[in-house]
Formats: C-alpha cells, structure tokens, sequence
C-alpha cells in the first residue's frame, strides 16, 4: 500500500505543528481525517485551530472531520472516536499525536504540571488507543503510531525532566506493549520521533530562537509518518522509528529542504543518540 486514500485517520493534537502536517500530508493522498484537538477558537499566540485544519485538509483532496477534543476527557475520547466512526465507516489508522510538554527539574514541576503531562500524554495514548481498538480490528491494514521517543533508559534522558520522560516513555511503552498485544489482530503499533528539533510552538516557547533556527519543518515528521501508516501492519509492528531514518531506509537523501534554515547546524533532538 503506497496511498492513504480513502482511509479515514483519527489525528490528536491536529490543530497545529505535527499533527497538522501528517492531516495535510494524508488529505493529499485523499484520507478522511479527523482532526481531534483542543483548540475550537483562535489562540491568542498559536495558530490553528480543528476548524482551520479542517479547511485545509478539504482544500488538499481529503475529507474533514473537526472534533473538539480535550484528551484528559475519557467520555469525550470515547464521543470522539464514535463520532469520527460513523461519519467515515470506521477507523483505520489513529495518530497519537497530543503532547503536552515542560522541561523542568523535579523541585520545579509542581504537582498541576506533573498530572497534565501524565494526563496528556501516556494516559490519552492509552485511552485513544483503547477506544479505536475496536474499530481497528474490523480495519485493513490498521496502525496506531504514538509520537514519542525509543526507549533509552539512560539517566541523562530523565535528568533535568524527570516528569516529561516518564510521560513520554509512557506513551513508548504503550508501543511496546500493545505492539505485541495486538500483534494477533494485525494491527501495528510504533512509536516516530525526530532526529532534531522540529520547528512547533513548543519548540517555539520552550527553546531559545537559535534551536528553533536550528531544527527541522514538521513536514520531515509527516513524510516520515505516511511511509510507516502505509507499511504492512503485520510485519511493520513494534519499532521506535526515527523519521531520518526512515527516510533514508525510503531512498531519500535531501533533508535540507526540510530545514529552517538551511545551511545552519541542526539540534539533535532529546532521546536520541
């Protein structure tokens, strides 16, 4: 399979950044998306928002579903994927993309924050998975593919952020877990993260401008995406890809057009060697 088209995609986090990138980059190819995110209305400093996503996806060939979806809901989860269910027959590929993010030291990270990234990130991976699984099983070539790093269970990845690794290696070990649970079913499940530092908002609030001239256009991670989602979900299950990589494995050797800056020293990013 080299086309998404006609496959219906349940992205979270969609209204922006990566999620947003992988929605266009499927809608190209004629999938039915739904963009499942938070923002309804216009943010006062971030753009996007599902509506907007929405009217690009339709604008690129694809079929748009906007759903406003706050991931720490399990009732709204579970609206959400019906909803996205019935108006395209089903589910066949869920993108768990929601993130939440705050590179602060263990004395630094009050208990508010700790329970948002915890909420957002490993327990919404396991949630949307949860209520898509059904859907998925009745799918062809069915994938869940999480947003989060290998996991490298190294002291220099926890320090300094002991809260955000433990979120994020949540939702890693989602992947593992679950790519062998459901393994029988045929359905894959694998984890994408980046070589460098992707240029979204949190990047853009969280890092000095010199990284976020230094990392690469979400469309890398997109790129990357489509290949895995298009893979065969039974020998393509359990991997924790990383998008150069993938790209590479694909015949693909320009990564400069992916740059910010093209020409400027990339930044490596967190939870890679």
């Amino acid at each position: 399979m080299t086309t998404l088209a006609g496959r219906t995609l349940f992205i979270t986090g969609a209204s922006r950044g990566i999620g947003r990138e992988i929605a266009l980059r499927a809608a190209r190819d004629g999938a039915k998306v739904a963009i499942a995110a938070k923002t309804s209305d216009p943010h006062p400093k971030l753009s996007g928002t599902i509506h907007s996503v929405a009217a690009e996806v339709e604008a690129a060939g694809g079929k748009a579903l906007a759903i406003q979806l706050d991931v720490r809901d399990e009732a709204a989860i579970a609206s959400a994927v019906a909803r996205a269910a019935e108006a395209f027959g089903g589910i066949d590929i869920l993108v768990n993309n929601a993130s939440a993010i705050s590179l602060t030291s263990t004395l630094d990270t009050p208990a508010k924050r700790f329970d948002l990234m915890m909420a957002v990130n490993a327990r919404a991976t396991f949630l949307c998975s949860q209520a898509c699984i059904p859907w998925l099983r009745k799918a062809t070539n069915p994938h869940i593919l999480n947003l989060s790093p290998p996991l490298g269970m190294q002291a220099r990845w926890f320090a300094g952020h002991v809260a955000y690794t433990m979120s994020k290696y949540g939702m890693s070990m989602c992947t593992l877990g679950m790519a062998e649970e459901l393994r029988a079913d045929g359905i894959a499940v694998n984890s994408l993260w980046p070589r460098t530092t992707i240029a979204t908002a949190a990047v853009e609030v969280h890092f000095p401008e010199a990284i976020l001239k230094a990392s690469r256009q979400p469309a890398i991670m997109a790129d990357a995406a489509h290949l895995i989602l298009t893979s065969d979900a039974r020998t393509h299950t359990g991997h924790f890809y990383i998008d150069e990589e993938v790209l590479r494995a694909a015949g693909i050797a320009d990564f400069e057009r992916y740059a910010v800056a093209p020409g400027t020293p990339l930044f490596r990013d967190l939870f890679v060697d």
